[in-house]
């Protein structure tokens, strides 16, 4: 496997014997040492081992005797847990990883909710005569107000008015018994790739994610935070299970990991487990690594309709 910070190719796979660790099938009847020769060829960077394997301390060190020409380390694909969380340490004499529940710590909320305000409230600012302009597009475009105003759940299950620039006819809900065999989506959300509610300017909008500036007014709120999981609807919180609901630990954000990482085209399950890794592994470091990739998402628009 190669791999950069964010990115990883797999470049090949070997069968392992589960209870030696021994490379088996065709590659080992070519090579003394399979794994090491792959390794090489391969040019890869890192040897992942299937949890599904269930390997034992022994074919693990096997597997490592085998890799020590090539100086590739071995690696075990973790939960999604920070590395400020993880640990290595000892055991009646044998290394072991530990990894520390999530943890709410009062400093970083009090520092996350005042960068959110400071921030926010100076974003609003700069955007305004944007904002205004937009606003008077979409007046001109299609009949009603320019913001659409919208209930959506906060943290621990506070409900809150959202505020974004109005993308579709103003009938919309109205009319969503007739599209709703249009749904794209699975599970819990709904969205429609091409959704014929939306007005002219609202597919500008959204394409661009400029119909999510109003929301910096829940920032500065405190109803939302610049960063942090999907805004969700009342709906959709009534139909979510336990592990669904952790996301109502944190605020809601204006962008997170799910909005960066594919936004609609990825599918429920896919933005939930990003929703909790974010949910109990966020920094104020990590917030702004999301912030610096949202400014690529926007000029991408992937998954923005």
């Amino acid at each position: 496997m190669t791999a950069t910070e964010r990115d990883v190719r797999v470049v090949g796979r070997l069968p392992v014997e589960r209870r030696t660790g021994r490379v088996t099938g065709s590659a080992a009847r070519f090579a003394e040492a399979p794994l090491a020769r792959e390794v090489a060829e391969k040019h890869a960077d890192i040897v992942l081992v299937d949890p599904g394997l269930g390997l034992g301390a022994e074919g693990l060190r096997r597997l490592t005797w085998e890799l020590q020409p090539t100086g590739v380390p071995l690696g075990f694909p973790a939960p999604p847990v920070a590395p400020h969380r993880m640990g290595v340490g000892r055991l009646a004499g044998r290394a072991i990883v530990s990894v520390a529940p999530p943890q709410a710590s009062r400093a970083r909320a009090v520092a996350k909710g005042v960068l959110d305000r400071v921030v926010g409230s100076v974003a609003l600012v700069l955007v305004a005569p944007v904002l205004l302009v937009l606003a008077l597009a979409v007046r001109a475009d299609s009949p009603g107000p320019a913001f659409f105003r919208q209930v959506r759940v906060g943290r621990d299950g506070v409900p809150f008015v959202m505020v974004k620039l109005r993308t579709m006819s103003v009938d919309a809900e109205v009319v969503r018994a007739d599209v709703v065999h249009l749904n794209d989506s699975d599970a819990v959300l709904f969205k429609i790739r091409a959704d014929p509610r939306v007005t002219r300017v609202g597919r500008v909008l959204r394409r661009t994610s400029l119909d999510e500036l109003p929301q910096l007014w829940n920032v500065v709120r405190g109803e939302m935070s610049l960063v942090g999981p999907r805004p969700a609807l009342p709906e959709e919180v009534a139909a979510y299970d336990a592990t669904e609901r952790r996301r109502l630990r944190v605020k809601p954000g204006l962008t997170g990991l799910w909005q960066v990482s594919g936004r609609s085209d990825l599918s429920w399950a896919t933005s939930v487990d990003l929703d909790l890794t974010y949910t109990d592994n966020h920094t104020i470091a990590g917030d702004l690594v999301i912030c610096a990739r949202t400014v690529s998402a926007v000029l991408r628009g992937k998954g923005a309709y």
